[in-house]
């Protein structure tokens, strides 16, 4: 198949996965400007790309082009070193401006690619991925800003995002006027002009990017994510569905209440249902409580329903834990997430 076996054909799926991506990376850029205009919105958004079939269809496309770009893109420096020793990308006459990029884009492509391992290990692995395993744990899969905030609360996270920005700025530049040259607009007219578009273009979402992981870290260290009230409410809401898998549809007089009641209402009541869930719990773990249980086969599934639907509130009481640290420690540590304690 042309496609695989002629240098033509690799570099044609090389250029059309990287348009693709080209186009993908910007409208990410734009979906991030959201969280900083509007945080409520972009929750609102995470919301609607969950794993809904649409999304997680989108997600297996955007996986799809990603692999095909990276196979190929091993396929064509395998062929250009055995062709030309340590040139990466074979195009004539390069320009100065471009040759360490050019000759670099293999090496530019594995610092992308450690970085996209990060960003989906601190966002789609805690949002889309929990989702489609059932066990969200304690922070909602909507609450984007949430892991916002605790992405960018690490000092390390925009050191490793910025240098991952530069790498995708050179990456993108050369990538996409030398994605036009390989379907054959090589000539003195567009080259030209192409370059000036491929730099402006990934100037302005490399920008883009670099001012919203400032803005990001600057709001997570102030602990905006957490405190601001009109997320708060937000948050508030989530706690519903949160909830309903675990409590089942009798529960929809309380998902009215959570929805209509001021946060701090809302807070209060759920510790103190948790509170009297855990004490009818451990009345009914004493010997006395066990023979009752075992002398009432249908309290036995009362007590594993009601187990579950505590551990469900607990999972609730340190969401809201969490969110109301912020009012009094500077210090936060997110309750229920790996490599953190209980």
């Amino acid at each position: 198949m042309w496609l695989s076996n002629s240098s033509v054909g690799r570099k044609f799926v090389m250029a059309l996965s990287g348009a693709f991506l080209v186009l993908f990376v910007t409208f990410h850029c734009l979906m991030n400007a959201v969280a900083i205009c509007w945080p409520a919105a972009y929750n609102s958004v995470c919301e609607f790309l969950g794993a809904n079939w649409y999304a997680l269809a989108a997600s297996a496309v955007l996986a799809l082009f990603i692999i095909v770009h990276i196979i190929y893109a091993v396929m064509l420096t395998v062929q250009n070193r055995k062709a030309r020793g340590n040139v990466r990308y074979a195009i004539s006459k390069t320009p100065k401006s471009v040759e360490w990029s050019s000759k670099n884009m293999f090496v530019l492509g594995i610092v992308i690619l450690a970085f996209l391992v990060v960003h989906l290990i601190q966002f789609w692995a805690k949002m889309q991925l929990v989702e489609i395993l059932g066990d969200h744990g304690t922070v909602p899969p909507a609450a984007g800003t949430l892991f916002i905030q605790m992405a960018f609360s690490e000092v390390w996270t925009p050191i490793v995002y910025i240098i991952g920005f530069i790498a995708l700025w050179f990456h993108f530049n050369h990538g996409f006027w030398s994605m036009f040259q390989s379907i054959g607009w090589d000539n003195n007219i567009w080259i030209p002009r192409l370059k000036k578009v491929a730099c402006v273009w990934a100037s302005l979402v490399v920008l883009c990017f670099i001012a919203q992981a400032i803005v990001f870290t600057v709001r997570a260290n102030e602990n905006y994510y957490i405190k601001n009230e009109a997320l708060r409410e937000q948050y508030k809401d989530m706690v519903w569905p949160m909830m309903e898998k675990d409590f089942g549809p009798d529960m929809a007089q309380l998902g009215m209440q959570i929805k209509m009641s001021p946060y701090s209402q809302v807070s209060m009541g759920l510790r103190q249902m948790e509170q009297q869930q855990a004490q009818q719990i451990e009345q009914l773990s004493t010997p006395e409580g066990k023979d009752y249980v075992k002398n009432n086969p249908q309290m036995q599934t009362q007590l594993e329903n009601m187990t579950k639907q505590h551990k469900s509130l607990e999972n609730v009481v340190k969401f809201f834990d969490y969110l109301e640290q912020a009012d009094n420690k500077p210090e936060l540590e997110i309750p229920g997430q790996p490599g953190q304690p209980q």
